[in-house]
Order: C-alpha cells, then structure tokens, then sequence
C-alpha cells in the first residue's frame, strides 16, 4: 500500500524567537533576525501578531493583521533600505497647548 502524496508545507515562513531587541523568522530554510532598531513598527505588537505572518510572493512577506508588507531583500540588506518609520512625538510648548 503507498502512501498519498505529501501536501504543501502550512507554514513556509515562521517567527521562531522574540527579544527585547527583535525577532528571528525561518525563511526558506534560513534563520533571519529582524532588528527593532531598523523594523520599528513591529516592536510594540502582540505576539500573536507578530507571528501570524505570511509569504504571498518567495521574496515578499505580509502581517495582515498589521497591514505590514516587507520584502526579503530589506532584511537581508538593510542599508540598502535606510528610510526608518518613526511615530511623531507630540509637543508641548511652554502655555500647555499641544500642537
């Protein structure tokens, strides 16, 4: 009796450690360290966000319930992408009234 083909690996890309500093992700059978230094965006988010990411193109990764889209090559080479997102930090002048 044979077996029935194999399916689809479930999970081609996957986070597989969080720190204080950032998260790794398996892709394509390599590890790859996502620095919060240079990925802001995913440093204030939930685990199970930060975990539910996917890979619609081999070179394209999404977090749908983060609405992020990051390519591969921004990981892999991150000075060749040196715009960081950054939150605007309120002001507040002197009289009290923010701007």
């Amino acid at each position: 009796m044979r077996s029935g083909a194999r399916g689809k690996p479930t999970s081609v890309v996957e986070v597989t450690n969080v720190s204080q500093h950032g998260f790794w992700l398996l892709l394509d059978e390599r590890e790859r360290f996502l620095a919060f230094e240079h990925f802001p965006w995913f440093r204030d988010v939930s685990i199970g966000q930060l975990c539910k990411v996917e890979l619609p193109h081999p070179h394209h990764l999404y977090w749908p319930d983060l609405d992020i889209d990051l390519a591969v090559e921004s990981i892999d080479h991150p000075d060749r992408f040196p715009l960081v997102s950054q939150s605007k930090k309120r002001v507040q002048p002197p009289n009290g009234v923010e701007r």
